[in-house]
């Protein structure tokens, strides 16, 4: 599985807090599987993770949020946080970025608290997915069937609870990623 997604681009959108093991892990693996991976944020220069409720380390932006656009990437990876989506979701900009993958039929992964992005940008309606148990309400209110499973996929959508699904988030992801276009997937 080396070289399963070579000649891949995934984008990474996040803002400042972040769950850095839901950057870090699935990077590493789509990294390994020959993925090139890059940093989308609305910060300047550098965005910060956090390790749970502390701030943790801090990561090149590779690409503005306002020059992204998802037609120069193959899929999109969405990591949780609780600060992190809270921030995103309020951005028109990266609503759009977001919804765009769908519209293009392109692979989307979110773990943990990442999928509010997906309520935000009104792509979950009739989709089984699953997240943090805490916004499970928040996605079955948007129309999502929400399970509790350790991952989840559904046309080109991959979903995981918390970081303690990685392993599963990262296997499904890459297996999604590398099919490519999914003419089910749907905004």
């Amino acid at each position: 599985m080396n070289d399963i997604l070579q000649g891949k681009k995934v984008a990474v959108l996040v803002a400042n807090g972040f769950e850095q093991s839901e950057l870090e892990e699935p990077c590493e693996a789509l990294e390994n599987a020959g993925a090139d991976i890059q940093i989308v944020s609305p910060e300047d220069g550098e965005v910060k993770g956090s390790r749970h409720d502390k701030f943790g380390d801090s990561f090149v932006v590779d690409v503005k949020l306002k020059g992204a656009k998802a037609e120069n990437y193959d899929a999109l990876l969405l990591p949780g946080g609780v600060m992190n989506p809270d921030r995103l979701r309020t951005l028109p900009e990266a609503v759009a970025f977001v919804r765009s993958f769908f519209d293009a039929g392109k692979p989307v992964a979110a773990i943990c608290h990442g999928p509010q992005m997906l309520i935000e940008a009104d792509v979950v309606d009739g989709r089984k997915l699953t997240s943090y148990p805490s916004i499970k309400t928040d996605l079955i209110n948007a129309g999502a069937i929400w399970v509790n499973e350790k991952v989840v996929t559904d046309q080109g959508l991959v979903t995981s609870r918390t970081p303690d699904d990685i392993p599963y988030f990262n296997e499904k992801m890459i297996e999604e990623f590398a099919e490519g276009i999914h003419r089910n997937q749907h905004s």
